[in-house]
């Protein structure tokens, strides 16, 4: 059964060291499969909050722990103007990945990652006709049997956060098309620092079969209602539990365990598992 652990929103720049060291020690407590970082590795994309980002990843590679992550708005420069149009994500690049749309394959998992981030959006994300194809052309690849998942910064559906409604990513009718004939099972994404579960179908009645998962920011200390957290995934065959670890003052730990189960074509909510440990 393969386990993911899914952070986001990490802000190095706008970070707690505490929450940092804890994260890591908690991924090594649950040893995933494969850490999924879902944007926003800095604060303000400067080359020292790219550099501290860098050290954190090699750490957790160090540990033995395989990472995909894509960038968010905040990792391309906000003030540097003529970086910002000119080379947005050249210190993504040098210090995170050079891969902006990431892909990693393991025994009955297919995990794709997408950029979002855009320089004229500033906040907003949104996807590309390119991006469109290259999501159908990988998923067309991938075993048939699969669990497939993309990782997007931006969630692809506006969602309900500290009671305003946080927005859908640009161009969502292009992405549902794609996710959709793709038959991505599950979407992770961050960006609100609000972590919540969804079956798309309760979203968009068009939305398809995705299991949509959202992360609260991990270490930042900008919180939104929730503290923070982050999310371990384990999916099995015809399940999926979603359990949120979240800050207690000292360390993460686990509290809310969501169990989804496929049934007559769609994601239904089922008996809540006991929290992973």
């Amino acid at each position: 059964m393969p386990r993911l652990v899914h952070l986001s929103d990490l802000h190095f720049g706008a970070h707690d060291e505490r929450m940092v060291e804890a994260v890591e020690q908690r991924i090594d407590e649950l040893k995933p499969d494969l850490v999924v970082i879902s944007g926003d590795f800095t604060q303000r994309a400067r080359t020292e909050q790219f550099r501290e980002a860098c050290q954190f990843l090699e750490r957790l590679q160090r540990a033995g722990h395989e990472v995909l992550g894509v960038p968010g708005n905040h990792d391309v420069p906000l003030y540097d103007v003529l970086r910002r149009f000119l080379s947005p994500l050249s210190r993504y690049r040098r210090f995170i990945d050079d891969n902006l749309c990431p892909f990693v394959e393991l025994p009955g998992l297919a995990v794709l990652g997408i950029n979002t981030a855009r320089s004229l959006t500033f906040k907003d994300g949104r996807i590309n006709h390119d991006q469109v194809a290259f999501i159908r052309d990988v998923f067309s690849r991938a075993p048939k049997d699969s669990f497939r998942v993309l990782v997007t910064h931006h969630p692809l559906f506006a969602l309900e956060v500290a009671g305003d409604l946080a927005p859908a990513i640009g161009r969502q009718e292009l992405a549902l098309d794609a996710i959709q004939e793709a038959g991505v099972d599950m979407l992770l994404a961050g960006h609100n620092h609000h972590a919540s579960s969804h079956s798309a179908s309760d979203l968009v009645t068009r939305a398809g079969r995705a299991l949509v998962v959202q992360a609260g920011t991990a270490t930042s200390t900008r919180v939104r209602e929730q503290e923070q957290s982050f999310n371990c995934i384990d999916v099995a065959d015809a399940s999926v539990t979603i359990t949120v670890n979240a800050w207690d003052g000292n360390r993460f730990v686990a509290q809310d365990a969501q169990r989804y189960a496929w049934a007559e074509g769609r994601w239904r909510i089922a008996p809540a598992p006991e929290p992973a440990h």
